[in-house]
């Protein structure tokens, strides 16, 4: 293992502040607890709606918001944050926590940065279709893009591996030529200063051309499922809570499963070259998706110790540059994806995350 002890990154969602975008989207003052608190049960013993206990309803424009997250992690054991981070040919958007983190030494933890490259549409009420912000690529845009993200990497509290920026693309399959983009990039950098870029990616099935210095196993891994749990009295269930909710019941394909199976045949896989580990607690949109939703029912501390604890034992880190560990997620908490206490867990998870990778 690399000198520095395992470093655990937590995924981190910076959409807890309104923004003119989803006021126009959604109404005035929508923030991801708007869907938060509105998410119901919809079958039995279905933990939800996922609300926060220690944090509370935070707004990340506040300085205490940010440095109590910060705080809580750095209490915990964990070494930095993986902030999304959101580019459309030029506009920036949800980029207000991190641009007030940049200018406050005193909110001292590391991070690094993920382009979530996709298009955003109305998935949340059903309208995957309509797009109302749309990804364009082009080597024009890659030359403007590389050189506003300069901005944050000349910060010395951003992560980087041999004097390199760590950064990472969300989805390299929708650039239409994903090797010139980073060709130019690590040229940028250079020309920068930097010794190169360290390029990761989140979802990629295989780096056939080694395009890439890395690629992480993020979790949840939606390619890689067990069997679905039985919808003999399931599906009457949801059937039953989507009409008194006022849902139409589709047959869209609303897939629950269990935490403890899905957990099972992620231990089941071997490790692969090139492709640092990922953990998730849970995982529950239910929140955000009337229709079409996947759920990892039942997690539990323990269960999530389990996955956790056969990782930290039996990734091979000496192989790596770096002792990254991928916790998906900090605050998704429309995903039921957290590691913030909750009312149900309260401390649980980051007790757990602590011990683990303390007595390894």
């Amino acid at each position: 293992m690399p000198e520095n002890k395992i470093k655990s990154i937590a995924i981190h969602l910076p959409q807890f502040h309104p923004i003119p975008e989803n006021d126009g989207w959604w109404g005035k003052g929508f923030t991801e607890w708007t869907n938060v608190v509105k998410a119901r049960p919809l079958f039995e013993e279905h933990y939800q709606p996922h609300l926060p206990a220690d944090l509370g309803f935070y707004d990340l424009r506040l300085e205490e918001s940010r440095l109590a997250q910060e705080k809580l992690a750095k209490d915990y054991g964990i070494y930095g944050f993986c902030y999304y981070h959101y580019w459309f040919t030029g506009k920036k958007i949800l980029e207000t926590p991190l641009n007030r983190k940049r200018q406050n030494k005193k909110e001292d933890l590391p991070f690094m940065m993920c382009w979530a490259n996709e298009n955003w549409t109305r998935v949340w009420n059903g309208g995957d279709k309509d797009v109302l912000l749309e990804q364009k690529y082009s080597s024009e845009d890659d030359l403007n893009h590389i050189h506003h993200l300069f901005e944050y990497f000349k910060d010395d509290r951003y992560i980087k591996v041999d004097g390199k920026p760590v950064f990472i693309v969300y989805r390299p399959d929708l650039f239409p030529d994903m090797t010139a983009t980073l060709s130019l990039w690590r040229n940028e950098a250079q020309k920068a200063g930097f010794p190169d870029l360290y390029l990761g990616n989140a979802l990629s099935f295989e780096d056939e051309q080694g395009i890439f210095d890395f690629s992480i196993d993020f979790q949840p891994k939606f390619s890689e499922r067990p069997q679905p749990l039985s919808y003999s009295r399931m599906k009457n269930y949801i059937r039953a809570a989507k009409n008194k909710l006022g849902l139409n019941d589709s047959n869209s394909l609303d897939l629950v499963y269990d935490y403890d199976d899905f957990v099972d045949l992620q231990i089941s896989k071997s490790f692969k070259e090139k492709k640092y580990p990922g953990i998730t607690p849970g995982w529950d949109n239910t929140a955000r998706r009337k229709e079409g939703y996947f759920v990892l029912h039942d997690s539990t501390p323990e269960k999530y110790e389990k996955w956790l604890d056969h990782i930290v034992t039996n990734y091979p880190w000496n192989d790596m540059p770096e002792s990254f560990l991928f916790i998906n997620a900090w605050n998704e908490w429309a995903e039921g994806n957290h590691l913030e206490p909750c009312a149900k867990w309260g401390l649980d998870y980051l007790e757990t995350t602590n011990k683990v990778l303390k007595n390894n």
